[in-house]
Parts: structure tokens; sequence; C-alpha cells
């Protein structure tokens, strides 16, 4: 049990999705999915992430690593861990580090993902 996170792609049919992204109780990055593309509500939805989306997580991953250096304090006030049943530490450490860097593996391809042909979709389960 916990928090397992995941971003889908969709086909324009809407029939075939294909996993592109995936975390385990990466709760900073979660909160910021709910705050950002869910409205506040956290319902193990599926939610469509549009290509602005991508950018701002991306570059609000990257402020907070830069140079392969955490920044505390940033960390705090961008991407704040979020406490919950199953959701892992709230630390901003090294496996806070490793969220961010793994985020900013999956988020850089995706520069380039076709938004008019298919779309984006979020969802998480605990």
């Amino acid at each position: 049990m916990g928090l397992d996170m995941y971003l889908h792609r969709m086909t324009a049919t809407g029939k075939q999705t294909t996993e592109v992204g995936y975390w385990r109780k990466a709760n900073a990055i979660h909160k910021w999915f709910v705050d950002n593309v869910q409205d506040g509500v956290d319902d193990c939805g599926n939610y469509e992430v549009s290509e602005e989306h991508i950018q701002k997580l991306l570059q609000t991953c990257k402020t907070v690593v830069t140079n392969g250096k955490l920044d505390k304090e940033k960390a705090q006030t961008l991407l704040p861990p979020q406490a919950g049943f199953f959701f892992g530490s709230t630390d901003i450490d090294e496996g806070y580090e490793q969220d961010l860097s793994h985020t900013i593996s999956i988020l850089e391809p995706l520069q380039n993902f076709d938004f008019k042909r298919n779309k984006l979709l979020y969802c998480s389960s605990w």
C-alpha cells in the first residue's frame, strides 16, 4: 500500500493509453498535481495535464534542484511535502531530491509531446 502516481498518454480516439511516468510516494509532486491540475480535489480521478502544466512543474523542479543541489528553502515554498495515509516521508532530504530528479527525467522528454493529437492524464491511488 502507498501513494502510487501515474502519467498516461491517451490517443485522440481515447481508446488507448500508455504509461509515460510513474512515481511512488512522491507526495510533494502529488500535492503539486492536486493543487495545480485537480483544483484541490484529491480523489484518485483521471485529470488532463496541459503542456503549460508540464512546463511549470518541470521549471519548479529545476528551481528547487539546481546544478544537482537541493535548495531546502525553495523546496518548502515551491514544492512542500504533503502528509497523508501511506504517503511516505515528509522530510526534505535525499529521497525528496531523488523524487524531483525522477520527475525531471519524466517531464523533459514530454517537451516534445504532441498535445494536439494526444492527451496526458494524471491519476493517483493509495
